[in-house]
């Protein structure tokens, strides 16, 4: 088996309820499901969950369910959080209720409603912090944000991870 899929899974405060066909995460933050492949096993002891594969065939496929499992144990006990920067003049975020306004130098205010069990705040007028305890959902949400006006590579404007480090390019030269 891969070594990913060896690890075992630490549950601390988190209920995992197995299914024949879902595996089901409670915990603080919320409630999460996963369809489980026919095949897999997933054994729950002590507060560790692990898996194993039925067939050769299904060993890679194990290990990318446990990455998938230990995201959803880390998601309903902590969360996960994407942080989003803005940079430019008059580039600015506000919330409206549960929308947020994006102003990014349109003619228009940009609206992005956040989906289900999405929290978007804004700290300041240029910081937009995505949390959820979905990890998939809070990365595309941040990617949807960031795709209204992604940065350029002249002067570095627009809406960019906090983490993102953007190449800058030399100007034309006359």
């Amino acid at each position: 088996m891969s070594r990913v899929a060896k690890k075992p899974i630490d549950l601390g405060k988190v209920e995992l309820n197995v299914q024949s066909d879902s595996v089901i995460a409670k915990g603080p933050k919320g409630t999460l499901s996963l369809a489980k492949p026919a095949g897999i096993a997933i054994n729950v002891d002590n507060g560790v969950a692990t898996l194993s594969a039925e067939s050769a065939e299904l060993v890679a496929l194990t290990g990318t369910v446990r990455a998938i499992l230990a995201n959803m144990v880390k998601g309903v006990s902590e969360g996960f959080e994407r942080k989003l920067e803005l940079v430019g003049v008059g580039y600015r975020a506000a919330m409206q209720g549960k929308d947020l306004s994006l102003s990014l130098g349109f003619s228009h205010p940009v609206v992005f409603v956040a989906p289900e069990g999405i929290t978007i705040t804004t700290p300041t007028q240029t910081e937009i912090l995505v949390q959820g305890a979905d990890k998939q959902v809070v990365g595309e949400v941040a990617a949807k944000i960031r795709a209204f006006r992604k940065p350029e590579p002249y002067k570095g404007k627009g809406v960019k991870y906090s983490d993102e480090v953007i190449i800058r390019k030399e100007a034309k030269k006359a």
